[in-house]
């Protein structure tokens, strides 16, 4: 292609000056933040219980090994499983205050009418499929254009795309949609030659080129999807919040065919409530952006956030991977504050279809949340900011940690006599002796720490109502309850794949072997058994030495689900991508029997722009 489409705005400069981590700044534009009404008494229910939980928890497993005191192996096992044990507690925590505030009937009042704002749609791409984002783009477009209200709109296409067959096919489909759009409807695009610092060049070129011309940015994925009414409300909270830096709503799942993809929307749209209520309550004016479907103040986002190469511990220079919770971090550094809106509904997203497409992208994100932890002693942060970054990293350490207690676990076995290191060195003190599991309290822990991972998703379920939906929606309480049951066993199921997939995303990390970003697989991939063999290898062998193990009698029994899941990883994997009837009738989504008119409207204008340049591709004679 000789020349790329350029249909852009005259350009309204604004300049983005990298930030200095190693400086505190404050930024003179923004008003003094004031914290949420109670927000340090949502803290302390978030954060107390789940501390005394554990402490409690140690407590009672402090007298299980030997009498002459905690060597040092049995030490780090208790650190380990304490650790582990905080994290759980702390999420069961927070759903208990989003279940209490959900509860709560929210204050009404006649709010003021905002501020017109000029917003821009921002939505960057890199080698997508092209009338899926533009089906998913007019939308959105023909929402806001049937709803009006006082603000103004503007798509941005921004394509870092480097396949330049792709590229030629995502500008047929801009000027393809140019041309049905209704008068005044604003639709730009631009390519950029080089995709300089990928999605964070791509938006801060967009910033220093444009963004002069726009008091608000509203960022969006390619698969995002949001309402006109949820667009409408972000703007509004925007407009009536001078204070306000950024402010991200609660995408949901949607468009899921698969089984393993139609797990996680179940789990998205039930349990997730409750859960974003509560991070919502203790985040207040602190909270945290996930990278899109948010809206930003963009002078504030240009003072703030711009991001400069991160130094590693080996002294070289990179990208910052995942800059959202960076930036968010820099603005509420600067003065101003980020907030979470759950409640806002009509926010849409899409997941990953099958076990191996989630993986593929999870690597991704552990290199960018691993890189966070370079940031926990840069100036200025608050502490709540630090938070977010040190929690981002250690939901991916945690696979690391649990596959340790994993190993620890099975290597103990089942008492000093059935233990695997009592064959090697059986009167060295440092190996600790795992306790027999007999004796009724023993067990009533395990059987405690197990049913932890169970109640979120109970306390979450009963929250359901509380956000005005209806089991009913789901095809009736029969119908719930078996989607429910069949969420919770494959949830089961597939954690320990998920937890070796995240310890070798780690590793692979840690060893520079994953090389940063690649276009997500909308649709899925089809996989063949090499792959999958290739892909699941070390769970496969891992779960055989397990099984092995318990059949021997060297390992607990108690180990045996986690044994069977491993073992069994490479059906599982091939069992995620199932798309059957089976799929649908064991889990049971809202939209199945209720989808919303705007994924409807975005199926239709993705068909109708395919087969438009289907059609205009065929009567096109060859050169």
């Amino acid at each position: 292609m000789n020349h790329d489409l350029h249909i852009m705005p005259p350009e309204a400069p604004l300049a983005m000056p990298e930030q200095d981590f190693g400086a505190a700044f404050r930024d003179a534009d923004a008003p003094e933040a004031r914290q949420a009404q109670g927000v340090t008494g949502w803290r302390f229910m978030a954060f107390v219980p789940a501390l005394i939980a554990t402490l409690g928890l140690l407590w009672l497993m402090q007298d299980w090994f030997s009498d002459e005191g905690i060597s040092v192996i049995e030490g780090a096992l208790l650190a380990l499983i304490s650790f582990n044990f905080f994290w759980i507690a702390f999420t069961v925590s927070t759903v208990s205050i989003g279940l209490i505030s959900l509860s709560r009937q929210a204050p009404t009042s006649r709010p003021s009418k905002p501020e017109p704002l000029n917003v821009a749609l921002v939505m960057p791409v890199y080698n997508e499929v092209p009338w899926y984002v533009l089906g998913n783009a007019r939308s959105m477009l023909e929402e806001l254009r049937a709803r009006g209200g006082v603000h103004r709109y503007a798509m941005f296409i921004l394509s870092d795309t480097r396949d330049d067959a792709i590229a030629a096919q995502e500008q047929a489909s801009v000027e393809a949609l140019r041309a049905s759009l209704m008068p005044g409807t604003e639709l730009y695009y631009r390519r950029r030659p080089q995709n300089t610092d990928r999605k964070v060049g791509n938006i801060a070129d967009w910033v220093s080129r444009w963004g002069g011309a726009y008091q608000a940015m509203l960022v969006l994925d390619a698969d995002s999807l949001m309402t006109g009414r949820a667009i409408a409300r972000l703007t509004d909270a925007l407009a009536r919040d001078p204070g306000a830096g950024l402010i991200q709503s609660f995408p949901q799942l949607t468009g899921a065919q698969s089984v393993f993809a139609r797990m996680q929307q179940f789990a998205n749209g039930v349990y997730g409530a409750a859960l974003a209520e509560g991070v919502a309550r203790w985040c207040g004016q602190e909270g945290n952006y996930w990278g899109h479907n948010a809206i930003i103040r963009t002078a504030a986002f240009a003072n703030c956030a711009g991001l400069p190469r991160l130094r590693t511990f080996r002294g070289k220079e990179q990208l910052i991977m995942s800059h959202d919770f960076v930036e968010a971090g820099l603005l509420r550094r600067a003065g101003w504050s980020v907030r979470f809106l759950p409640r806002i509904r009509g926010s849409y997203e899409e997941t990953p279809p099958t076990l191996i497409d989630h993986v593929l992208r999870d690597r991704r994100w552990c290199q960018g949340n691993l890189q966070h932890l370079n940031l926990l002693g840069a100036r200025g942060f608050r502490s709540i900011s630090r938070f977010h970054l040190f929690h981002g990293a250690i939901g991916y350490l945690m696979s690391p940690i649990w596959f340790a207690l994993l190993v620890m676990w099975a290597l103990i076995g089942q008492g000093e006599d059935a233990s695997v290191l009592h064959y090697f060195r059986p009167d060295n003190p440092l190996f600790p002796q795992w306790p027999q599991m007999t004796e009724g309290r023993h067990v009533l822990i395990i059987v405690l720490m197990y049913a932890m991972l169970l109640v979120p998703k109970l306390m979450g379920a009963a929250a359901l109502p509380l956000t005005g939906a209806r089991y009913t929606e789901f095809g009736g309480g029969w119908r719930f309850t078996l989607s429910f049951v069949s969420e919770v066993i494959l949830s089961v199921i597939y954690a320990p794949i998920l937890m070796v997939q995240q310890m070798i995303a780690v590793f692979r990390t840690m060893l520079g072997l994953q090389k940063g970003w690649s276009p997500q697989a909308r649709d899925g991939g089809t996989y063949g058994l090499k792959t999958l063999a290739m892909c699941h290898a070390l769970e496969t062998i891992s779960g055989l030495v397990l099984t092995t193990g318990i059949i021997a009698g060297l390992v607990s029994v108690w180990l045996a689900p986690i044994a069977l899941s491993l073992a069994l990883a490479i059906p599982l994997s091939a069992l995620s991508g199932v798309t059957a009837k089976t799929a649908r009738n064991l889990l049971g989504l809202r939209e199945d029997f209720r989808e919303p008119a705007i994924a409807q409207a975005a199926r239709h204008y993705r068909t109708e722009l395919k087969s438009l340049l289907d059609n205009n591709s065929s009567a096109t004679p060859a050169e």
